[in-house]
C-alpha cells in the first residue's frame, strides 16, 4: 500500500486517476476514517474500491448515514474496524433486518456507532463550520441512543432555563470524503443535482478532502456555464475520476445536466443482494462477483450487461413505450397488511382533518404507505397535505407503481428536492404542524419505540431519522399487533413516545389524551386471516383481541366506535400504488 500524498495547495489540480481503484490506492491508507457521502446516490464505486484495496484488513472506520445494498460489502470485505451510522439493514422492497448483522451489537462484523439520521447531519455540519459543537432536539429525552457516547453527546443545562437541557454533539470530522456526483471539469469542480440527502458538508467536515467520482469529466467551459450546480468547489477535491454508473445499484438523478442520463435504484441487483445475504456461502458468492473479485469498476459496469444499463436509464429516451400496468383490482377481501395500512391511512387523514397538520414526515414502511394513502384520500375531498421523505423530497406525489420511498420517480414529482437539515430540520423539527407517520418492530404501552435490538440480541435496523422526528412533532405509529411487538417492556429505546398520540394496529386504533395518560382502543374492525392465523383462529370482539394480539395492559374505550370495512375504493387506491403487493 503507498503512503498517502500529501494534500496538494488549492492552486493545485486534483489528481486525475484512471478509475476509483487508483483513487483509492493513493489516497487512503490502512487505519483511515472514510465517509461516504450519503445523497440519493452513493459513492459505491468508491465503496467497492475501497473494501478491494483493505480486504481482510479489519482497520477502516466508515462514517455513513446507512449501511443497505451494496454497501454490504463492507462487512463481507473485512475492510472495516468500525461503522459509524444511523441504519444497518436492508431498504428494499421494504425495511427489514439483514442476517449478517445480527451480533452487530455484539462487534461483528465491525463495532458500529449508531446515531439518528439528524444528529449525524448535524454532526458534519458542525465540522464543517468549524464550530466546537452542534445542538439538537434529537436524543433529548431518554434514549438508549445516548449509551456510549460520553466523549461526543453531552447533556448540559440551557443557559436560559436551568430547568431544562440543552444536547450537544461532537463534530464528525473524517480524514476523507468520498462523493459520486454527475460531472466535474479537470479543476475539481463537482456537480450534483438534488435530493442531496446529506448534501456537501463532509466535504467541507473532511481534514484532508475529496476523492470524487462522476459520471463524466467534461471542459471546464461546461461547469462554468453552471456555477449554481456546482455542490463541491475545486479547493476541496484531492483527486477526481471517471466512474459511469458510479452509485449503482442505487440511483442517480442529473436533470440532463451535460447530456449526462439519469438512471433508477436497480431493484432487481437489489434484490439479488438481499436474497444472497441470508446465506454466508452465498453472500461470500455475491461479494466475490461483484466486488472482490472485479478487477476495476469498467469490469463492473461490463458484467451488468448493455442491457440491464439501458433499463435503467431515467427518464426514458424518447419514443421509449411506457411501461404498462394492468388496472388495480380493489375487489375481495383486505389482507392484514392492507386493513393495516388502510386504517393508518385513514387515522392520519382523520388528525389532518382535525388538527390541521400541514405537512407528513413518511418513515419508511407500512407508514409512509399509509402516508401516501392517506394525502390520496385527502386530495379526493380536496385537503391538500404536503408530503415529505427524510433524505430531501418534499411535496411528493409518489408515482403509482413504485413503492420505494426513496425512488428518483418520486423526486421527479415533487415540487421541491433539498435535503436531510431543510426536511427533518425545517420541515419537521420546526414545523408544529408536521404530522410524523412512523413504524415500529417494538412498542411499548408509553409508545415508546424500538427498531434496533430483538430481545435474543439480533440486530434490526437502528434509528435512520426515527428518533428525530419522534423527539419534534406529533407522531402516529403503524404497525401490525402481536404479542412480541405490543410489548410491556422494550428490549432497546430508539425513539421516544412523548410525541406519540395514536397507535394503529390491523383490528383498531389506540389513543390517549397525551403524553403519561394511558391509551385505549378506540376504534374497531375486527381482524383478518394473517401472521399464521387462521380465521378460525382470530379473536372474537375488542376485549379479546387486545388481550390476545398485543402484550398491552390496556382498556377498551367506553366510546368504542366500528370502523366501516375497507372499501373497494381503499382498496384499488393502495393496489394501484403497490400492484406487485410488497406490503399485501
Amino acid at each position: 500500500m503507498t503512503t498517502a500524498p500529501e494534500r496538494p495547495s488549492s492552486t493545485t489540480a486534483p489528481y486525475l486517476a484512471s478509475g476509483p481503484d487508483d483513487l483509492v490506492r493513493r489516497f487512503v491508507r490502512e487505519g483511515d476514517h472514510v465517509h461516504a457521502a450519503a445523497t440519493m446516490s452513493r459513492p459505491n464505486a468508491l465503496l467497492n474500491a475501497v473494501c478491494r484495496a483493505f480486504a481482510g484488513s479489519h482497520s477502516l472506520t466508515v462514517s455513513t448515514t446507512a449501511v443497505h445494498s451494496s454497501a454490504h460489502a463492507l462487512a463481507l470485505s473485512g475492510a472495516v474496524r468500525k461503522v459509524i451510522t444511523g441504519f444497518v439493514g436492508d431498504t428494499f422492497p421494504s425495511p427489514r433486518p439483514n442476517r449478517l448483522y445480527r451480533e452487530l451489537a455484539e462487534g461483528r462484523p465491525f463495532e458500529v456507532e449508531m446515531w439518528s439520521l439528524l444528529s449525524y447531519t448535524q454532526r458534519l455540519m458542525a465540522a464543517a463550520l468549524g464550530q466546537p459543537f452542534a445542538t439538537t432536539g434529537s436524543m433529548l429525552a431518554e434514549t438508549d441512543l445516548r449509551n456510549g457516547k460520553e466523549g461526543s453527546l453531552h447533556l448540559v443545562p440551557h443557559p436560559e432555563d436551568p430547568e431544562r437541557t440543552v444536547t450537544l454533539l461532537s463534530p464528525l470530522r473524517p480524514r476523507l470524503a468520498l462523493f459520486h456526483g454527475v460531472v466535474a471539469d479537470r479543476r475539481g469542480n463537482v456537480v450534483a443535482v438534488p435530493p442531496l440527502g446529506e448534501g456537501a458538508w463532509a466535504a467541507y467536515a473532511a481534514t484532508d478532502g475529496v476523492l470524487a467520482s462522476v459520471e463524466a469529466i467534461v471542459d471546464d467551459e461546461v461547469i462554468a456555464a453552471m456555477p449554481d450546480r456546482v455542490v463541491i468547489p475545486a479547493a476541496r477535491v484531492l483527486g477526481l475520476c471517471e466512474a459511469p454508473l458510479g452509485a449503482h445499484p442505487q440511483s442517480l438523478r442529473t436533470g440532463g445536466l451535460a447530456g449526462v442520463e439519469g438512471y433508477l435504484d436497480d431493484y432487481a441487483f437489489l434484490t439479488d443482494i438481499v436474497t444472497a445475504c441470508k446465506d454466508p456461502e452465498t453472500a461470500a458468492a455475491w461479494y466475490e462477483e461483484w466486488v472482490g473479485g472485479v478487477e476495476s469498476h469498467a469490469d463492473y459496469v461490463e458484467r451488468l450487461g448493455a442491457g440491464r444499463r439501458t433499463s435503467l436509464v431515467f427518464p426514458a429516451p424518447p419514443g421509449t413505450p411506457e411501461e404498462v400496468r394492468t388496472p388495480a383490482d380493489g375487489s375481495g377481501a383486505p389482507t392484514e397488511q392492507e386493513q393495516l395500512i388502510v386504517l393508518g391511512a385513514r387515522a392520519v387523514a382523520e388528525l389532518v382533518r382535525e388538527r390541521g397538520y400541514d405537512t407528513l414526515l413518511a418513515g419508511i414502511g407500512t407508514s409512509h404507505m399509509s402516508a401516501w394513502l392517506a394525502a390520496r384520500l385527502l386530495a379526493r375531498d380536496g385537503v391538500q397535505v404536503q408530503v415529505a421523505a427524510e433524505l430531501g423530497l418534499q411535496s411528493m406525489d409518489p408515482e403509482a407503481g413504485d413503492v420505494f420511498l426513496f425512488s428518483q420517480r418520486h423526486a421527479e414529482r415533487s415540487q421541491m428536492l433539498a435535503g436531510v437539515a431543510e426536511t427533518l430540520g425545517g420541515a419537521v423539527a420546526a414545523n408544529p404542524r408536521c404530522l410524523g407517520v412512523l413504524s415500529a418492530a417494538e412498542i411499548d404501552p408509553d409508545a415508546n419505540i424500538n427498531t434496533t435490538l430483538l430481545p435474543d440480541g439480533r440486530w434490526i435496523t437502528g434509528s435512520g431519522g426515527a428518533n428525530d422526528i419522534a423527539s419534534s412533532v406529533d407522531c402516529v405509529v403503524v404497525a401490525v399487533a402481536s404479542p412480541r411487538r405490543y410489548v410491556p417492556r422494550l428490549t432497546h429505546l430508539t425513539s421516544p413516545g412523548l410525541r406519540v398520540r395514536d397507535v394503529v394496529s390491523q383490528f383498531g386504533r389506540f389513543t390517549r389524551p397525551g403524553s403519561g395518560t394511558a391509551f385505549e382502543l378506540t376504534s374497531w374492525l375486527p381482524p383478518v386471516p394473517g401472521r399464521g392465523r387462521s380465521a378460525q383462529d382470530l379473536p372474537e370482539g375488542p376485549e379479546a383481541a387486545v388481550r390476545e394480539l398485543t402484550g398491552w395492559a390496556v382498556g377498551v374505550s367506553g366510546f368504542l366506535t366500528d370502523e366501516k370495512a375497507v372499501t373497494t375504493e381503499e382498496l384499488t387506491l393502495l393496489r394501484t400504488m403497490d400492484p406487485e403487493g410488497f406490503y399485501r
